[in-house]
């Protein structure tokens, strides 16, 4: 009998001392529940994805220097550890596993580096050989690493080298609707080697990627033997027995997806907690204006922080209507949080007749429209320098793509929880919010996006009559180009094939095209779909091609 607890725990990238912390603790359980083995993700003493940070030698220096202490700490009687970290190897920077037990220590490189989407590892890492397998006390163990399992080179070779099982260390980012893909490429492992998986994934937020554990064990057969939670640290023991086909975890777990609102919804939670706190943010501030942006706003950062820790604030103008503050208020009021009120028209006032000298002649334009917009910026980050408060933007996928949002105005702050979530999902997960409440969430049940804020027409109350549409096409019409553009990488043809004038498709991409400078700009926010603004997609700023 083999006993292996999968500890799926929640690293800070960096955090050495508080990572090595971790490990322990969760050796330590392991320990008092008699387990032979603990197993941990990717890189869990750096922390993933640590980016070019593992490029200084003194990290890489410390991470080795964890590993001896790990070493020196190991004895018979004490659980084993599969420990991920950088390791420098003749002159070159891998990524690697460790196996720590009874004194000893082995370490396997990271053969498949992923070059796609958020991951550019091999930019930092050189690629490991076709690992062989470790002995752990008379069990031949498979130790590969992340993507090793999401190609063929790795798993059938290791069973040919005699490994009995494979013990996957992951650090695999949430996207939504992503957990099948992992279940249905491990299975093909499974076929391919005839060798049990167990797949223990990382969780929790590191700047705009989030992790969402999920971490299993598959057997022989490809059924599913345990499956840990989403969204939350654990350690689980599973308990293995050799017969004679091969080693079997005892076990029977079943898969049922969960609602992708929901999944979108707790991904929002756990990248706002974890950003603000692992920078250290007493708190987050966000600007309340009545829409539906920012109301759901509210609601992720009172359910991620609790409200407490929230403010809201309002910041009216003269174009600011009296239902959007009631709208603001109520927001306020349902979430249990602070809300500030600070006019901003004196300030603006000042600011157009400073500028009076040098525009008079010109009529009003959009100019003084950003200048507003710039205002609150300025008021709201003086906010968050006094009181050492996240200042949190509101916009969403589709402001940000077309460029309906004002640089160095509401684009200005810190961190952005709608930057990869379209209008129209927007108002899907307030209505889903309203509904529902999700698990750990600590913020109240029930309605707390105001109905109005749902039911109104969208502005930016910037002049008089304003509304979204004036400048742009219906949000449906918008999100559905907007995806066929950016996640699909669809041309302006076969867009419009879909029944969209194509003279808005080629505006639409236009305007894509024209606000990259802008979103090179943005605060981080976070991933959602496979292609989120920042590093799954990388536009030139510069760019003159147009679809004929």
């Amino acid at each position: 009998m083999l006993t292996i607890a999968c500890a799926q725990l929640n690293p800070c990238v960096g955090d050495l001392p508080g990572n090595a912390a971790r490990v322990r603790k969760a050796r330590a359980d392991a320990a008092d529940l008699n387990a032979d083995l603990v197993v941990f993700s990717e890189l869990v003493l750096v922390g993933y994805p640590p980016e070019d940070l593992v490029l200084r030698p003194a990290l890489v220096d410390a991470a080795a220097g964890v590993l001896r202490e790990l070493e020196k700490e190991s004895a018979p009687g004490v659980p084993g550890l599969v420990v991920g970290l950088p390791w420098m190897q003749d002159g070159l920077l891998y990524n690697a596993v460790a196996l720590v037990a009874d004194g000893r220590t082995e370490i396997r490189l990271k053969h498949e580096l992923p070059n796609y989407g958020v991951f550019d590892e091999k930019r930092v890492f050189a690629p490991g050989p076709v690992p062989d397998p470790v002995t752990f006390r008379d069990v031949r163990l498979g130790l590969p690493i992340c993507e090793d399992v999401w190609s063929p080179a790795c798993a059938a070779p290791l069973a040919r080298k005699g490994a009995e099982l494979l013990l996957v260390a992951n650090g695999s980012p949430f996207e939504v609707e992503k957990f099948h893909q992992r279940l249905d490429l491990t299975r093909q492992r499974v076929n391919e080697s005839g060798l049990p998986i167990a797949y223990v994934n990382q969780v929790g937020g590191q700047d705009e990627l989030v992790f969402d554990g999920g971490s299993f064990i598959m057997n022989r057969d490809g059924s599913l033997a345990q499956l840990l939670p989403f969204w939350s640290e654990a350690l689980v023991l599973s308990h293995w027995t050799r017969t004679t086909s091969g080693y079997h975890c005892e076990g029977d777990a079943v898969w049922t997806p969960e609602p992708r609102l929901a999944s979108i919804y707790n991904a929002m939670v756990l990248g706002l907690r974890d950003y603000a706190r692992k920078n250290g943010f007493r708190g987050v501030v966000l600007g309340l204006s009545g829409g539906i942006d920012s109301a759901l706003t509210a609601a992720v950062a009172v359910d991620a922080l609790g409200a407490e820790c929230v403010r809201g604030v309002r910041l009216p103008s003269r174009f600011t209507s009296e239902a959007s503050m009631i709208d603001a208020a109520d927001s306020a009021r349902s979430l249990g949080i602070q809300m500030d009120t600070i006019p901003i028209e004196a300030t603006v006032a000042s600011a157009e007749h400073t500028l009076e000298p040098l525009f008079s002649g010109r009529s009003r334009d959009v100019t003084e429209e950003n200048l507003q917009a710039r205002v609150r910026a300025v008021l709201l980050m003086a906010l968050s320098n006094k009181f050492g408060e996240l200042l949190v933007t509101t916009g969403n996928k589709s402001e940000m793509s077309v460029g309906y949002a004002t640089l160095y105005g509401d684009m200005c702050g810190g961190y952005s929880v709608l930057k990869d979530i379209y209008k129209t999902e927007v108002y899907a997960l307030a209505r889903w919010r309203n509904e529902q409440s999700p698990e750990g969430g600590l913020g109240p049940e029930g309605l707390v996006v105001p109905e109005s804020s749902l039911t109104k027409v969208p502005t930016a109350e910037l002049r008089p009559d304003q509304t979204d549409q004036d400048s742009l096409p219906p949000y449906e019409v918008l999100d559905a180009v907007l995806s066929g553009l950016i996640e699909d990488e669809h041309s302006v043809d076969a867009i419009a094939a879909r029944g969209v004038a194509r003279d808005t498709v080629a505006r639409i991409q236009r305007l894509l095209y024209a606000a990259e400078y802008k979103r090179r700009q943005a605060p981080p926010g976070v991933k959602i779909t496979r292609k989120s603004f920042g590093r799954d997609r990388r536009y030139p700023l510069t760019n003159a091609f147009r679809e004929p």
